[in-house]
């Protein structure tokens, strides 16, 4: 706020919310912000989220309203006399900017993503924790998946799994059998295992919010000499990626490592995404691993690294693991074997 020359700053993302007071809370599509003066800060809430917020806040006032009444005159009375707030411009709406009435509005945006990206010591610890629940759910699911299961069986086995271990779900689990796993984001199917099918498993447990985010690969029966080799350059390129990861690298430098050795395998157009991105309170966040990206690392930024090769038609090997920037090097968080596990066939 001072580097802005601002009187206040108006945060509405959820999980900026979250990050600055400890309050997490999705309130659909009713109103909650954070209102922050030199002198305190006020979070304004819906009335049935208040003892939540109560009990999770210190030293930040509650607001609360309730359905029918106009939630924008406790915003106005928490920015009362402000001529020149910061607001998160990726998140506010138009009609929300205009019913602030606001004159002066900078953008405060990336400098909670700044924040965001460098982690406590605090967040480490639950971005371990996390990690540890997401390994021991690959190697129990992985163990027991069998030919002529479905793709939303498996997904409902790491659901369980991580349920069981004590976590959440960072996102829905991604399991492509077959040709399914050469599409990056395909939803689990009825698609049933069968004999000599790739198996790509995406998935990550949260703890307090806080997300891990890994990929693993198995096949049914023994692999293929290409099955292996095509899994053997997307390990290659891991590896490089993560060998290139320290503070003060740029976050292109991590990716061209990868690519390198993806297009010397003569597999340059089937790697269609960056490398990595950042996580914590979101599964995506900063920083982004893209293709020539100049943004530097620093140390406590934790992101994924997962390096992909995707043939239409053939299948596709995603390996993916969590780290963390030290000052000369990355200290990896996920564990779990990442050879191509062979399934019963």
């Amino acid at each position: 706020m001072a580097s802005q020359h601002v009187d206040a700053a108006y945060i509405t993302r959820p999980v900026s919310v979250a990050y600055l007071t400890g309050f997490r809370s999705e309130p659909m599509e009713r109103l909650m912000a954070l209102a922050i003066r030199p002198e305190g800060a006020t979070l304004i809430v819906p009335a049935l989220e208040k003892d939540h917020a109560v009990g999770a806040v210190s030293d930040v006032g509650v607001v609360a309203w309730s359905d029918g009444q106009d939630p924008h005159a406790l915003v106005h009375e928490a920015l009362t006399g402000a001529e020149r707030v910061a607001v998160e411009k990726d998140h506010l709406t138009v009609r929300q900017a205009e019913l602030l009435q606001l004159r002066h509005m900078s953008d405060i945006s990336g400098e909670v993503r700044r924040m965001r990206s460098v982690k406590t010591a605090g967040e480490l610890e639950k971005l371990h924790r996390a990690a540890a629940i997401t390994d021991h759910t690959y190697e129990e699911v992985v163990r027991a998946i069998r030919v002529g299961q479905s793709e939303l069986e498996v997904a409902n086995m790491i659901t369980a799994a991580i349920s069981g271990a004590g976590g959440t779900l960072s996102f829905e689990p991604l399991v492509q059998f077959g040709h399914h796993s050469a599409v990056p984001h395909h939803r689990p199917a009825d698609t049933r295992l069968a004999p000599g099918d790739l198996v790509l498993l995406d998935f990550g447990a949260a703890v307090d919010g806080y997300c891990a985010d890994t990929t693993r690969m198995a096949v049914a029966g023994e692999p293929t000499r290409e099955q292996e080799e095509v899994h053997r350059v997307v390990l290659d390129a891991h590896d490089a990626a993560i060998a290139a990861v320290r503070a003060g690298a740029a976050a292109g430098d991590v990716d061209a490592a990868a690519r390198e050795v993806i297009q010397r395998a003569g597999h340059g157009d089937h790697f269609i995404h960056r490398t990595g991105h950042g996580l914590g309170l979101e599964a995506h966040e900063d920083p982004s691993l893209d293709p020539g990206s100049h943004t530097t690392l620093e140390a406590g930024m934790v992101c994924t690294v997962e390096p992909g090769i995707y043939m239409q038609g053939w299948g596709g090997v995603r390996i993916e693991d969590d780290i963390v920037v030290e000052s000369h090097g990355a200290r990896l968080l996920t564990q779990a074997d990442r050879s191509l596990w062979v399934i019963p066939g």
